[in-house]
Formats: structure tokens, sequence, C-alpha cells
């Protein structure tokens, strides 16, 4: 059983599908956290995912209600399907709700990109990413780092390194676009940037995403605001205009079209943490609006710049120097989710000894 809910749990879930056919049955549990179309059906449309065996349709709601209600009716499906593995991906309150509600009926639990740190407890994605590490039978440990932050938490034993499947999607969609049509109407050419923002930290706080918003509109090129919908309502709520200045206000896009905008821009503007490793796998400089990234090989190797304060040098910054071209693979081969696969059968077959 597979659980997701959020945007880039479907897009990790593309490869592993694939991975699973002909080998194992797949039942697809979606939560519902993203019910948005671009956020959520269009990703299942545009990777090739099956159709979800079930949806919660739980939307959004404060944490602990969301979180509850999905812990509720994943536990359900858990005792009707009765499978060998739950698995969860990543850090969404999805991840947390179905890891609880495995380990609480005693069915093993495997966690996609298991290791990954920001070391921020204020971000819920750490509190969720840490407490599903520590309940999993099987950590599915992207890179190297991600493998040595389990070691240190006593967690080695039950750690596979695999990969990163999002570079396995990545790789094969643009294989298979390579002469997409511009997805941006918004623009022309390739002179813009493609931004993003909306973790809590950025978006619940008036005078900081005010102070976001004016060094984004203040950028010499057009800058693409790919709008979440906490954006939007957060913006609305504070009575902050997001189309002024040098930005044009967009619409989520479908992940084809995403990995399209980004390989074609001169940069990117995020405080995500796929689209971060997204730019870098395309080689496309990235600006993070925070203070700390999991993905620290964007950092080391020049491709990715932190800023978490002076937003009016936002300019100075994405402005910088090309980075120092890199042929370096930290997040694997493209060949992931084969691997991810492998270990669970492995485990599965020898679990008495995870």
């Amino acid at each position: 059983m597979s659980v997701v809910g959020a945007r880039p749990q479907f897009v990790k879930l593309a490869p592993v599908a694939q991975a699973l056919a002909g080998r194992a049955e797949h039942v697809i549990v979606h939560t519902g956290q993203h019910y948005d179309h671009n956020m959520s059906d269009a990703f299942f449309t545009d990777l090739g995912i099956p159709h979800p065996d079930h949806n919660l349709g739980v939307g959004s709601g404060s944490h602990g209600a969301q979180t509850g209600t999905m812990l509720a009716g994943i536990e359900e499906l858990i005792g009707e399907t009765a499978p060998d593995w739950v698995l969860v991906y990543g850090d969404t309150n999805s991840t947390l709700a179905a890891a609880l509600a495995a380990v609480k009926v005693h069915v093993p639990v495997a966690h996609l990109e298991a290791g990954l740190r920001s070391f921020n407890r204020r971000m819920p994605e750490e509190i969720n990413r840490v407490l599903t590490d520590h309940a999993a039978d099987l950590l599915l440990a992207p890179t190297p780092t991600a493998s040595e932050h389990l070691r240190s938490e006593g967690l080695a034993s039950r750690t596979v390194e695999v990969g990163d499947v999002m570079t396995d999607v990545l790789l094969r969609v643009l294989a298979a676009g390579a002469h997409r049509p511009h997805p941006l109407p918004e623009v022309e050419g390739t002179d813009y940037l493609v931004a993003t923002v909306h973790r809590p930290d950025n978006t619940d706080e008036p005078h900081r995403l005010r102070s976001i918003v004016e060094g984004l509109a203040g950028l010499d090129r057009p800058v693409v605001l790919l709008a979440h919908p906490r954006l939007r309502a957060a913006a609305e709520r504070h009575g902050i205009t997001l189309d002024v200045g040098a930005l044009r206000l967009s619409d989520p896009l479908g992940y084809p079209d995403l990995v399209a905008a980004v390989g074609r821009s001169t940069g990117v503007v995020t405080d995500s943490g796929g689209l971060q490793k997204e730019a870098f796998l395309l080689r496309v400089p990235c600006t993070t609006l925070r203070p700390e990234t999991e993905w620290v090989e964007t950092v080391d190797l020049g491709w990715n710049v932190l800023v978490d304060e002076g937003f009016e040098r936002l300019g100075e910054i994405v402005g910088r120097a090309a980075p120092a071209p890199t042929s370096a693979a930290p997040y694997g081969d493209g060949d992931a989710a084969r691997r991810v696969v492998d270990a669970l059968e492995q485990h599965h077959a020898g679990r008495a000894t995870i």
C-alpha cells in the first residue's frame, strides 16, 4: 500500500508504481491532502500513475485535524486490504498519519526519502520526517548524507540507500518531453525566473511575506510566480498584491510542464524542497528562501544559495555568477525505484531480521 496526498509524493509515486508493476499487487491510497486539480489529479494523468484505489478526500485543515482524520481513514483501509507493507513518501501529514496507522496495527512501514534533516523543528515537515523515521521498519535513504543522519540516530540497521526516485521521474520526463511547447504564456523566450512560495514561515507573517514579494517584484526580469493555494490565501488575508512589478502570476503547473518551465529559465527562487533539487538536476541556479535545506548537496556544489533575510538583495543574489559546471550525481542514476522494490521484497522475505 502506497499512501500519498501532496504534489511531491505524486512525483515520487510514479516511478515506484512503474517498478512495482508485475512484481506485486499495489494499492494506492490518496488522502486528498492536495485536492486542487493542478495539485493532484493532473499529476496522476501527466505521470501515467494508476488511478488511486481509495481517496479519503480529507482536504485542508489544521495539522491535528487533518492528520487525525487521515489516521482513522488509513487504519480502516489497512484493515480491509491487509498489506504486507505500507509505503510512505517524504514528509507531509499524510506520511506521518499513514506511518502511525500502520505501526499501531503492527503492519510494517517503509519510509521513502528517509533521513532528510533540516534541523529546524519549527517546520512541520521536520517533525513528520523524524517521527516517521523512528517509527518505520525500513528506511529508504536517497543520499549518503541521509544515511549518515539515520546512522547517527541509531537507525543504521533499518537503512537501505536506494538513491532519489525524483531523479528517476525527472530523467524520464526530460526524455519524453524534449520538444514540449513553452508552458508559460506569461513570458516569452528564456530570460525569466520561476518562483514558488508556500511554507508557513514565509506566508503566515505579513511583514515577511510582503518583503519577499517586494524583493521578487523588484528583479530585473520577469518572475513567474506559481501561486500555491496557501500563498494566494495568505496574500489575500494580509492585503498583499502578488501581481506587481516583475511578478507574473500563474497557477501551479503539472510536473512535465514544471520541468519544461524550469529547464528553460535562467533561475529558480523557491522555498520548496523538491524544486531545489529539480533545479540542480536541470543545472539551473536556485535561490532558496529558507535558513536551511534538506538537500545540502545543492548548496555544497554551488547551485543553491540560502536567503533568510534581506530580501531587498534578491537582485544581487539572483544575478550572481553562474555556478561552476559539475558532473556530480549525488541523487543517483535514475534507477532508485527498482532498488526500492528490491528492498521491499528482500526485507519482506526476511522480516524477522528487520
